[in-house]
This record gives structure tokens, C-alpha cells and sequence, in this order.
């Protein structure tokens, strides 16, 4: 009997094994894979589900493939939905793909509400948050530079922390600010300062940004009025999801060092110098002294930078929480140069009832910058050394010392009996105290109400708190002992406040009708208050540097100042957008913004703004072309404004104290008059034309976009001088002109989508601006600097100079009206009168680019990502003023190795002239260079780690940034400007302080 019911049992499984086997037998399936139009599509995935076989569609949109019997196959392609599909030993499968509408749907923040990108008829560039912090950067605008078309950012300063210039579509400025408004989780906030300064941008944690939209065009920008002449950046931060809670760490660490430093002159070479110009015997044997002291080594350091964040995201339908704590610290390559932030955010969103929702947005941080000094704008003289670390360093005698035998700062005049007291030792600028400590906080309430259907009000209540302290101290110490007097030891504290309020109410209607048509509405009131105060203790004269400058009693002299400001902009707009059949979209926007800081006639300013958009791809004659998958035309005009080149009070009559006078045996400071009324002052305005096209092709796998705009930017502030007659120098009036206009192009590209993904993207700019105008007419042309003009009919900041004509060799005629010399340079009689004038200088050079460009590529397979961007100038000329004073072999300080070569009678250098004690080099195109540069911005390689039990994600990686220029250029950095945000003086370099390359290591873990 168990035998039987064992025989059986076998029995069974046998028959079991020969069912399964007929079930699961390999069969060929073929067939085709279509769209909906019935249109074949070459290149389709088709896969076996849960394994990793197989095949593609060929040119004809046939696919072959061997599979079990009983299994599932996978049809994807770029653009169109997955299909699954069971086998069931069928053959012959033919496969008809839907269009992923996701991209119609796409979202993308336009101020005061959202729009379908489809529906969009400005010009709107978009940057992924992911793209932002792909480099380690402290600002946010780091990350945007070469990812947008026609932005152009300046990194001014290398520095932690330091301080950039963003540009959109041109400089639209000449005294006011050129800096575009940014909008933080609706928080206005503005970007400026000096090349010291840190950036307002910088106290913003670049990890907490989700998205960031630039509005490039007047239609896109008008809704912000008086403050969108140019252009508006708008951030929205990382806000809670719903589902359970994600708990993220993201930290890296990596170390930093300079890309490059200058040849200079050796020791030996320094002494056989300092004999040739002084005449005299002081090194009597030069070649003993060898290479010397390398300053730059002892300025330049290998630097560490970190940063640490720990996110917390979640929520349900109701409430959605998002928070970050976050720790960024980096030391510069200069030393005594460092820059921290300690930031927290925190938004909140609740839904009350099904009508109201409630919500915050809270960003608080807290920045310590230690600063060095850099980019002076002194030239060819002592100054070129004194207010700079790097003009330091460069010019210090290789044969002097930089510490004493106790460890202590040597000064330079207490070394070679004194003979190097006109250039100071390079690491007295690491002892001075240079420290600004400031604290930020932007908040933000919200409240929304769904009034009606389709009807939605919501008020929201913004502030925006900065205080920050800057303290200063230069010691007693790094002071030659014979130079302390009563004035050795100077001491600085200044404290500022800023704080802005902005209540806005926003009422919003949406609605469609008959179908096809879609309109929505938009009514903003908002007003704003802006108050700042300030007061600075300067003291000098300190006994010694025991209590720095925390003990300003103890100086001998003090001097004190404060200020206080106010003022007040009121705001009302309305935003019209229609759309018909998903074809064509029309909108329409006028805002009216009246501020307390212009002239009684101009409180008020109008700035309407109208565009409309063509989605020919909708017509019928284009849905046969397969090939196209989006084609929108788009075109806009408008007008706003620029308020930002006003401080308060400008538009009144001011006084302010002057000198002081003797009275009754007493000092008594007197008041005296600074400005005269002009009750027209008003804001700059900015008229822009644009006209874009869109388009998608190969199912969205490539998307183009190209602009072309026109924008006149008049009503421009400038400072106009007045009769002295009139009892004022000057007059600040709306009286210039200025115009720019240029191309734009972006083109994004899937190349495949499959396990390896790839995409890349490029986006090109060429602009130029124009001065139309200065005072009215009254002049065409203007010095700004010794070799940078305003001129009429010219672009912004052009070179003009003196034409080098080589060095005046041995009997050559030196023309009158030029104090030249034999082994001097000499300069071009460019009019060919026989004499040396202001009329032989003529424009050498234009530190404004011929175009701007980026490109990045990303890929991924199996777990591993790899991303590179690189960054580019083309066509711009700089003026390297730092060559005029260091290939200047006056005497006393060191120079550039190239002076080895210099004019003798025996050495005919057509370049460098002969040493000679006192006298400067000519302004001319000598220092002129080729600016234009290529930057790998950033490399990263990473690996995503397989997911495992109580851990939804951990990625590693490593990155290099700012691995590697190519550039002719033969100073520290070709991305250079000693005058910053200037709009004026561009494209100058006098030893700024210059970026660094870094590498380093990452980790991001998700809970």
C-alpha cells in the first residue's frame, strides 16, 4: 500500500513538471510598437518584467524577441506611457504607446501663483534644485552661473562668502543697481555691496532651495513693478509631502587650494635689480642670495570646507512639515580669510477646513566672514602694495624675513636698516582683524481662503531682519618700532540693523468655460516699510592690542557717526491670463507702485506689461509630423522699473555737519547744505520687446528655446554737474539712456532612457548694450577711471588708453608732451601731429563679453551617476592694472619674473622697460589682455547604494570643482572685477582675491 501511494506521488509530480514545462516553453514574439497617430517608433524599449532581457524597435518600429511563454513584456519609449503586456504564448504583439502628458502638466512658479509651462508666455528659465548644489557653494547664485541664458554672474571675489554680480539680460544701470530682485518664499530681498563685503545671498542655505525660477522678459517680470527692471529671480524653499516621515543627512568635506601663482623674481634676480636702480653696490654678491622668500607660499594655503545637513520632511492630507538644520564652514585659501553659517528653516503647512489653509516659512541663520584685504584700486605706485594681501606678496623684497626668531611678524622696517619701509610685510594682513558677524531672519505667514469656487484669497505677512557687526582691529605689532606714535593701534565697531515688513493681499479667480477656454485672474495690494540704522566707532592711538577693539575707551582718539532711514513703497497690480484650446494664451498686467523716495511730481509710477503665445503644434496641418512633439511662439513688451539706485532723501534738500569753526573760544561743528531738491525724481524705467520660440522634438527627447529681446532702459539715474554758481557740485536727476539687446538660446537633450540615462544640456548668450545718453546731451563722453569711459554711442565701461608703441631705444626721438625716456615705454601719436596729446587715446578694449555659455552632461547606470559643467567667456578684454605696478622696476619692491628680461643698453627688450628710480608706466593698451576663459566648473562621480532594511537611500560621491581654465589670460583669474557690482568699471583686475579649485568626498543618507 505505500508503495502504491508513493508510485502515485511520483507519478504526480512528474505529470506536474511536463505541465509547467509546456506552460513556461520559449516562443518568439514579434511585432510593432506605434504611437497613437498609428506613426511606427524606432529606438522603443521592449523588456521582459523582473529580469534584464531585452530589445529594441528597429527604423520601422519591429521588434523580435524569445521569451517564455507566461511572461510579461514592458513597451517604453521617451515621452509615452509604459505598457504591459502579458505574452499568454501569443506570438504576435502589436503595441500602440499613449503621449505622456506630464510635460503639458509641468509646473512652474510665475509670482503670485503658478502656471502649466504650457500656458506660459514669457521668457521663464527654470533650474533644478539638484543643479544648484552640484557645486559646494555658499550662494545661491553661485549655483545658477552658466545654467540660465542671458544671466550672466561674476563670482567678483573668490573669498568665503564673498560677493558676486548677477546680470540678466545686460547691465540696465549706470549710478543705480543692475542686481535683480529676488524673491525668497514670496520675501523680497536685494543683493549689492562692495568687493569686501559679504554677500546678502551668502546667509541663505543653498540645500534649502526646491526650486528657482528666472524672469527674464518685462511680461514675466511687470508683476513686481518698481523693482523688475532687472529681472527677478524667484526661490521657492523645500516644503513637507505627504506619507510618512523622511529624516535626510547630506554632508560632505573636501580641501581647497589655488589654481595658480605668479612668477616672480628670485632673490638673486631681486638684488641684481635693486643694484641696476639705485646705482650702488647694497647686494655685493646677488647670485649667493638664491631663490629667497616665497611670499605667495606663505599667503596661500591648502584649505579645508565642510558642510553638514540634517532635513526632516513629512506630513499627512492635513499638515505638512519640513525642517533643516544646517552647518557650512570654509577656509579660504588666503589666510585669516574664513567664512561659517549656522541656518535653521522651518515651513509648516495646515489645512484648517476644507476652505482655509494656514502656513509659515521661517529661514534663520547666523554668518561669521573673516576677511583679508584685497583688490585695491591703487596703480603704479606704493599704494599698489599697501592695500592689498596679494600686492603684498608679489611686491615684498624675496630677501627680507618673515618672522622674527620668537615667531612674531618681522615689519620690513626693521629689517635692511630700514630701506623696505614702503612695502610691508605680506602676513600683516592675516593679523588685522577684519570679522562681520551677522544675523538673518526671513519669515513668513500665510493664511488662504477658498471664498468661491474657483475663488481664492490669501494674505500673507513677510519679514526680512538683518543685524550685523563688523569688527576691526590693525595691531600695534605688525608697526615698525620707529613709525608708533599716538596714532599706532586702530580700532573699528560698527553695528547696522535692517528690517523690512511686507504685507501682501492676493485674490485669485480661476475658472474654464465653454470648454475651451481657461481664464484666470489676479489682484494684489501689497505694502512694504524698509528701516535701517547704523553707528560706527572708529578710535585709534591703543596702548597696545591686549583688548583689540573691545576696549575702544582706552584709544586717545575717537570718532563716532549714525544714521537712521526709512522709507516706504505701496503697491497695486492686476494680472489677467487666458488661454484657448491649450493654442493660444494671452496675458495681461499693470502694476502701479508709488515709494516714499521719489521727487512730490513722481510718487507714482504705471508699468504694464502684455504677451501672448502660439502653440502651432495644435493646428491640424501638424499632426503629421511625427517628429514635432512642441512648437509655441511666444511674444511680449512692457515696462518696468528700477528704484534700487535711490537711497531715501535724495529727492529733498539735505544737510549734513561740516566743517568745524572756532566761536568764543569753542568748537562748534557747523551744518551745511549737501543736496538740492528735485521734485522729479522718479524711478529708472525699462522698455523690453521679446520675441520666443519653443520647441520639442523627438517626444520631447530635445527641447529648444531661443530668444530675442530688445530693452531700453531710460529715465537712468545720473549725477549731473552743477555751476558753482549754484552753491551744489551736483545734481542726481533722471537723466541718461542706455540699451541692450541679444540672442539667447538653450537647448536640453535625453539622449537615452533606458538602464543608462543620459542627458545634457547647453545654453548659449549674446548681448550687447549701448550708452544712448548721459546728462541730456550736454557730454558725449566720460572718464570713470584713468582708462575706463562712458561714452554715447559706445558700450558700458570700453578701455581708453594711450596705443603701446614699444620702448624708446637708444637715439630714437621722443616727441614733445610725453615725459618718455630712453628704455621707457612709449606710446602711439595716434593723430599724427608730432606731439603727445589727450587726442592720442583712443578705445582699446571692451571688457564686455561677445557671448556667454554653459554646458553640462549627466549619467547614470546600474547605481553609479556621473555629472560635468563647464562654464565659459568669449571675446572680453581685461584691464590688468596690477601689471603697471609690478613690471614697473622703479626700485623697492619685487616684480613679475618677466622684468628679468627688462630694456638695457646691451638688452634691446622691446617689453620691459630699464630700471629707473621714481616714475610710472604710461596708461595704455600695454596691460590690455584677452579675457575669455573655459572653466570645468564641476565634476562628480557617485554611487547609489542597493536599498536594505530601514534605510531608503545612501549615496556616496566625489567631486572636483573648478578642476581646471583654459584661458590666455596671465593673471590669478580671468572671472575678475576689483570694482564688484560696479556698472561701470567692469573687466579691471587688481589683485582680487582668486578662486580656488577643491575636491571632495559626500554622503547622503535618506531614513
Amino acid at each position: 500500500m505505500k508503495k502504491k501511494i508513493r508510485d502515485l506521488f511520483l507519478l504526480s509530480l512528474l505529470c506536474l513538471g511536463i505541465a509547467q514545462s509546456l506552460l513556461a516553453q520559449n516562443v518568439t514574439v514579434k511585432g510593432k510598437v506605434t504611437d497613437e497617430k498609428g506613426e511606427m517608433i524606432p529606438g522603443a524599449s521592449v523588456t521582459v518584467k523582473g529580469s534584464q532581457q531585452g530589445t529594441l524597435t528597429d527604423a520601422e518600429g519591429m521588434y523580435s524577441i524569445d521569451v517564455a511563454s507566461n511572461a510579461t513584456l514592458v513597451f517604453s519609449f521617451l515621452g509615452y506611457l509604459k505598457e504591459e503586456v502579458a505574452v499568454s504564448n501569443r506570438s504576435t504583439i502589436d503595441v500602440s504607446l499613449k503621449a505622456d502628458t506630464k510635460a503639458l502638466e509641468e509646473v512652474v512658479v510665475v509670482g503670485y501663483g503658478t502656471q502649466r509651462k504650457v500656458e506660459t508666455t514669457g521668457s521663464i528659465a527654470s533650474v533644478k534644485a539638484a543643479d544648484l548644489v552640484q557645486t559646494p557653494v555658499a550662494n545661491i547664485a553661485q549655483g545658477l552661473q552658466a545654467r540660465v541664458a542671458g544671466v550672466q554672474i561674476n563670482q567678483n571675489s573668490g573669498s568665503p562668502g564673498g560677493n558676486i554680480s548677477v546680470r540678466i539680460r545686460g547691465t540696465n544701470s549706470i549710478n543705480g543697481s543692475s542686481e535683480p530682485l529676488y524673491v525668497i518664499d514670496g520675501i523680497q530681498v536685494s543683493n549689492g555691496g562692495g568687493i569686501t563685503n559679504v554677500s546678502p545671498l551668502s546667509t541663505i542655505n543653498p540645500n534649502d532651495i526646491e526650486s528657482v525660477e528666472v524672469l527674464k522678459d518685462a511680461s514675466a517680470s511687470a508683476i513686481y513693478g518698481a523693482r523688475a527692471a532687472n529681472g527677478v529671480i524667484l526661490i521657492t524653499t523645500k516644503r513637507g509631502k505627504n506619507g510618512g516621515t523622511r529624516v535626510t543627512y547630506d554632508g560632505y568635506y573636501g580641501s581647497q587650494k589655488v589654481n595658480k601663482t605668479l612668477d616672480v623674481l628670485n632673490a638673486s634676480q631681486f638684488a641684481e635689480l635693486e643694484n641696476e636702480v639705485f646705482k650702488n653696490n647694497y647686494y655685493p654678491d646677488p647670485a649667493s642670495l638664491g631663490e629667497g622668500v616665497n611670499w605667495q607660499k606663505l599667503i596661500f594655503r591648502k584649505a579645508p570646507i565642510q558642510n553638514h545637513q540634517l532635513s526632516i520632511n513629512g506630513g499627512s492630507e492635513k499638515t505638512q512639515l519640513a525642517m533643516s538644520l544646517n552647518y557650512f564652514d570654509q577656509d579660504g585659501t588666503l589666510i585669516g580669510s574664513q567664512f561659517q553659517r549656522y541656518s535653521y528653516r522651518l515651513n509648516l503647512d495646515h489645512r484648517i477646513s476644507k476652505n482655509v489653509k494656514v502656513g509659515t516659512s521661517i529661514l534663520g541663520s547666523y554668518s561669521i566672514a573673516n576677511g583679508i584685504q584685497t583688490g585695491g584700486t591703487n596703480i603704479g605706485d606704493g599704494g599698489a602694495v599697501l592695500s592689498s594681501v596679494l600686492g603684498a606678496a608679489i611686491g615684498a623684497p624675496p630677501t627680507l624675513q618673515p618672522y622674527r626668531a620668537d615667531g612674531s611678524i618681522f615689519p620690513f622696517g626693521e629689517q635692511a636698516g630700514g630701506q623696505y619701509r614702503e612695502v610691508v610685510n605680506p602676513l600683516n594682513f592675516s593679523a588685522v582683524l577684519n570679522k562681520r558677524s551677522i544675523k538673518r531672519t526671513l519669515a513668513n505667514i500665510y493664511g488662504e481662503i477658498s471664498l468661491l469656487k474657483g475663488l481664492t484669497y490669501r494674505a500673507s505677512f513677510n519679514l526680512d531682519q538683518k543685524g550685523e557687526l563688523f569688527d576691526g582691529y590693525s595691531p600695534r605689532s605688525i608697526v615698525n618700532k620707529s613709525d608708533l606714535n599716538d596714532n599706532s593701534g586702530s580700532g573699528t565697531k560698527a553695528n547696522s540693523n535692517y528690517l523690512a515688513l511686507l504685507h501682501e493681499s492676493i485674490l485669485t479667480y480661476s475658472t474654464t468655460f465653454a470648454k475651451n477656454h481657461s481664464f484666470k485672474a489676479t489682484a494684489v495690494f501689497g505694502t512694504q516699510l524698509e528701516q535701517g540704522n547704523s553707528n560706527t566707532m572708529n578710535a585709534s592711538g591703543f596702548p597696545n592690542d591686549a583688548t583689540k577693539n573691545e576696549a575702544m575707551q582706552l584709544a586717545l582718539t575717537r570718532t563716532i557717526s549714525s544714521g537712521r532711514s526709512s522709507q516706504r513703497l505701496d503697491s497695486y497690480m492686476a494680472r489677467v491670463n487666458y488661454g484657448f484650446k491649450d493654442k493660444f494664451f494671452l496675458d495681461i498686467t499693470a502694476r502701479a507702485d508709488g515709494s516714499s523716495k521719489f521727487g512730490a511730481n513722481h510718487k507714482y509710477g504705471v508699468f504694464p506689461a502684455v504677451s501672448a503665445a502660439y502653440r502651432i503644434i495644435e493646428e491640424p496641418f501638424m499632426k503629421d509630423i511625427s517628429w514635432l512633439s512642441d512648437f509655441k511662439l511666444r511674444g511680449s513688451y512692457g515696462i518696468t522699473g528700477n528704484a534700487g539706485g535711490i537711497d531715501p532723501y535724495q529727492s529733498l534738500s539735505t544737510v549734513a555737519s561740516g566743517n568745524s569753526y572756532m566761536i568764543n573760544h569753542t568748537y562748534v561743528t557747523g551744518i551745511e547744505p549737501t543736496g538740492i531738491a528735485n521734485p522729479d525724481l522718479r524711478w529708472e524705467r525699462s522698455k523690453q520687446a521679446n520675441i520666443g520660440i519653443d520647441i520639442s522634438l523627438l517626444n520631447n527627447r530635445i527641447s529648444v528655446i531661443a530668444d530675442v529681446y530688445h530693452k531700453k532702459t531710460d529715465d537712468l539715474l545720473y549725477v549731473k554737474t552743477l555751476p558753482l554758481s549754484s552753491g551744489y557740485g551736483a545734481i542726481t536727476g533722471n537723466f541718461a539712456a542706455l540699451q541692450n539687446k541679444g540672442l539667447e538660446l538653450a537647448v536640453n537633450a535625453r539622449i537615452l532612457d533606458g538602464k543608462l540615462k543620459w542627458d545634457v544640456s547647453a545654453n548659449t548668450t549674446i548681448n550687447r548694450n549701448k550708452v544712448l545718453g548721459l546728462d541730456g546731451g550736454i557730454t558725449t563722453e566720460r572718464f570713470m577711471t584713468t582708462y575706463t569711459i562712458l561714452k554715447v554711442g559706445q558700450p558700458l565701461g570700453m578701455f581708453k588708453t594711450y596705443v603701446f608703441d614699444g620702448v624708446n631705444q637708444t637715439g630714437e626721438t621722443i616727441l614733445p608732451g610725453y615725459d618718455g625716456r630712453v628704455g621707457g615705454h612709449k606710446v602711439k601719436d595716434v593723430t599724427g601731429d608730432g606731439q603727445i596729446t589727450a587726442a592720442d587715446q583712443v578705445i582699446v578694449g571692451n571688457p564686455n563679453p561677445k557671448f556667454i555659455y554653459g554646458f553640462s552632461t549627466n549619467l547614470s547606470y546600474a547605481g553609479f551617476d556621473f555629472a560635468a559643467f563647464i562654464s565659459g567667456s568669449q571675446g572680453n578684454d581685461i584691464y590688468n592694472a596690477s601689471r603697471l605696478s609690478f613690471e614697473n622696476p622703479l626700485g623697492q619692491r619685487n616684480l613679475l619674473a618677466g622684468v628679468a628680461n627688462r630694456w638695457s643698453p646691451t638688452n634691446p627688450s622691446n617689453q620691459y622697460v630699464s630700471g629707473f628710480q621714481g616714475g610710472r608706466l604710461p596708461i595704455s593698451n600695454y596691460v590690455v589682455e584677452n579675457g575669455s576663459y573655459l572653466r570645468c566648473k564641476n565634476i562628480t562621480l557617485g554611487y547609489t547604494v542597493p536599498r536594505f532594511k530601514g534605510v531608503q537611500g545612501i549615496r556616496l560621491y566625489v567631486s572636483a570643482n573648478n578642476l581646471f581654465t583654459i584661458t590666455k589670460y596671465s593673471g590669478y583669474d580671468p572671472e575678475v572685477n576689483t570694482y564688484a557690482g560696479s556698472n561701470t568699471i567692469i573687466g579691471v583686475d587688481n589683485f582680487v582675491y582668486p578662486q580656488s579649485k577643491s575636491f571632495l568626498g559626500g554622503i547622503q543618507v535618506t531614513f
